[in-house]
C-alpha cells in the first residue's frame, strides 16, 4: 500500500510540475533573466526527482542505474540552492544600495 501511495503522490507532483513548467513557458520570457531561468530549472529538477520516485517505485529492478540518476538530481538541487543563495545575497545588496542612495 505504501508503494502505491508513494508512486501516486509522486505522480501527482510530476503532473503539477509539468503544468507549472508549461504555464510558465507559455506566459513568461523565463529565459531572459537569471531569476526566470532559476525558477524554471528548479521546477524541472523537482519534477525529475518526483519522476525518479515514480520510476523507482514501479520498477525497483532499475535501482542500480537509477541511484546514479538520483545522485545527479540531488546534486542539481544542491547547485540550485547555492545559486538561490547567491541570488538572495545580490537582491539584498541591491535593495540596501537603493535604500542608501
Amino acid at each position: 500500500m505504501d508503494r502505491i501511495l508513494n508512486a501516486g503522490t509522486s505522480l501527482v507532483a510530476v503532473v503539477a510540475v509539468l503544468a507549472f513548467v508549461a504555464s510558465y513557458a507559455a506566459v513568461a520570457p523565463w529565459w531572459e533573466s537569471v531569476e526566470g531561468r532559476h525558477i524554471m530549472a528548479m521546477a524541472v529538477v523537482v519534477g525529475a526527482l518526483c519522476a525518479y520516485a515514480v520510476v523507482i517505485t514501479v520498477w525497483p529492478q532499475a535501482a542500480p542505474v537509477l541511484r546514479f540518476v538520483r545522485s545527479a538530481i540531488v546534486l542539481a538541487v544542491a547547485a540550485l540552492f547555492v545559486q538561490r543563495t547567491v541570488l538572495l545575497w545580490r537582491a539584498q545588496r541591491e535593495a540596501r544600495e537603493e535604500g542608501a542612495g
